[in-house]
């Protein structure tokens, strides 16, 4: 552990955390400019392997939000439960990105410096665990170890603030309609390919940080496996992400319409109120099998066939409960 300590700061320092902050800020917008921003951070770093990790996860992000304004969630949800799903979603998604760039911001500038400058992460509110883990990252130059414990790191950043967070445990986290979707696995994280062939992981468990680490790693040793990282990097580089699930639906072997919106066409723009939250690492106990590198895929990673028959049957089963006329929520 880091024993914490007094931080001097010269004035270069300062400028260089204003500079951090403002980029920051001026990405963390929106779903669409925080997965943007993600992944271009990761064609100037291949290194920095989360950061294509987080832009693929990002765009699940945006497919999940976008489900609420599509065809089918408004049939049996009331406006104000999507409201709060979809804040919910967005809460998540801006809490990660303000704790994670700047992180990648100041390796990129340490990386222009030529010195490393990770005795400022305390400033930027960036947990001790991360602190040790940069220092050893620039020794040992460990990506897939500096990959999972920004995956542990994130899944504890959102667990208090997001996760456990009174309002989102009330509102969605203990709801019928939650509580249903995640026991069916209904939801999943895709990694699409121009292909028309979907690789990925069902969630079960979300509220648990644990099975949310695992399932981070699991979609990473997807997502950079020889075999299929080219397909992925290729969806990536060749389409746009807009938060409709036509994004990657356009590629499946059979035509669908499109069901689901564009994200800004959607969505307003959300501005968030920063709560300054304690170390997570000296305030809950480590579990020493999260830095794990070794993951276990219990079900076929590819999931085309799988994907679209839940689809179908969340659909028929949006009807039949349309039909009865009652609500989930």
């Amino acid at each position: 552990m880091i024993v914490p300590r007094k931080i001097w700061k010269s004035t270069s320092e300062e400028d260089l955390l204003l500079q951090i902050r403002l980029e920051t800020n001026r990405f963390n917008i929106d779903n669409i400019s925080r997965t943007a921003a993600y992944f271009d951070y990761y064609l100037k770093h291949p290194d920095m392997i989360w950061a294509f990790l987080a832009s693929m996860v990002s765009r699940n992000g945006g497919y999940n939000m976008c489900d609420l304004e599509g065809e089918w969630f408004p049939k049996i949800l009331e406006p104000h439960v999507l409201r709060m799903l979809f804040l919910t979603y967005e809460r998540a998604n801006w809490t990660i990105f303000y704790d994670a760039y700047p992180q990648l911001l100041l390796y990129h500038y340490s990386t222009k410096i030529g010195r490393p400058m990770f005795h400022l992460l305390p400033i930027l509110n960036v947990s001790s665990f991360m602190e040790r883990e940069w220092w050893n990252y620039w020794k040992t130059r460990d990506k897939k170890r500096l990959m999972i414990a920004l995956i542990v790191n994130e899944q504890n950043v959102i667990h208090d603030s997001v996760i456990e967070h009174h309002l989102y445990q009330k509102k969605v986290f203990n709801t019928v309609m939650f509580m249903f979707q995640d026991l069916l696995h209904f939801s999943s994280v895709i990694l699409p390919t121009r292909r028309g062939i979907l690789y990925g992981a069902s969630v079960n468990g979300f509220k648990s940080v644990h099975k949310r680490i695992n399932l981070g790693k699991r979609i990473a040793d997807i997502l950079f496996h020889p075999d299929l990282y080219p397909g992925f990097i290729d969806f990536a580089l060749t389409t746009e992400h807009t938060g409709s699930r036509h994004d990657y639906e356009r590629y499946l072997p059979m035509s669908k319409k499109r069901d689901t919106p564009f994200l800004r066409a959607a969505f307003p723009i959300v501005s968030h109120h920063y709560r300054r939250q304690e170390d997570w690492y000296n305030n809950r106990s480590f579990k020493s099998r999260w830095m794990e590198q070794e993951v276990q895929h219990r079900h076929s990673i590819e999931l085309t066939e799988w994907f679209l028959e839940k689809q179908k049957q969340f659909h028929k089963l949006i009807t039949l409960k349309e039909m009865t006329l009652d609500g989930w929520d």
